[in-house]
C-alpha cells in the first residue's frame, strides 16, 4: 500500500531571535544565517513527511524581500508543495513577528528540494500528497511549473 501524508502532518513554524551574533556588517540579519535556517527548516518538513534522512537537492526562489534587526523575532513556516518520486518541494515563507501587535510581514520567500534518502544513503520513494484545499492543490499546480523550469535548467547545464 502507498504511504500517504497530508499538507498539515509536515507543517513546521520555528521562531528565531536576531542577536548580535546573527548581523551582517550592515546592521541586518545576514543572509547566510537565514539560508542556514531555511534549509533547518526545510529539511524538519520533509523528514516529517517522508519520514527518513533527507538531502537538500536545490533551493530555488529565495527572494530578499525586506531586511530583519537586531532583536527581532523571525518566523519561519514551511511546508510540503509538491511530491514526485524521491524528492520533495518544500515551501518556506519567513515573517518579523512584531512583539507590540503581533502582526508578521513578510520578509522572505524560498522553495526548497528535498531528497529522501533510505539506510544505505539511497534515495526513496516518498509517500504522496494528500491535497485538502483549493490553495494547496493551486500550489502543486505552481510546483510543477517550478519543477518543470528546474528540470530545464538542468539539462541547460544552470
Amino acid at each position: 500500500m502507498t504511504e500517504e501524508r497530508k499538507v498539515s502532518e509536515s507543517k513546521v513554524e520555528i521562531v528565531h531571535m536576531i542577536r548580535p551574533n546573527h548581523m551582517n556588517a550592515a546592521g541586518r540579519l545576514f543572509g547566510g544565517m537565514l539560508m542556514q535556517w531555511l534549509d533547518e527548516a526545510a529539511g524538519m518538513v520533509a523528514m516529517r513527511h517522508t519520514r527518513s534522512n533527507v538531502i537538500t537537492a536545490s533551493v530555488d526562489n529565495l527572494r530578499f524581500i525586506h531586511g530583519a534587526y537586531n532583536g527581532e523575532m523571525v518566523v519561519i513556516i514551511g511546508k510540503v508543495t509538491y511530491v514526485g518520486n524521491t524528492s520533495l518541494e518544500v515551501r518556506l515563507d519567513t515573517y518579523v513577528e512584531h512583539l507590540e501587535n503581533g502582526m508578521r510581514h513578510p520578509i522572505n520567500r524560498a522553495y526548497f528540494t528535498m531528497v529522501a534518502m533510505d539506510e544505505n544513503d539511497r534515495p526513496k520513494q516518498v509517500p504522496r500528497l494528500i491535497l485538502e484545499t483549493e490553495a494547496e492543490k493551486a500550489e502543486w499546480q505552481a510546483a510543477e511549473k517550478r519543477r518543470e523550469m528546474r528540470m530545464r535548467r538542468k539539462e541547460e547545464g544552470f
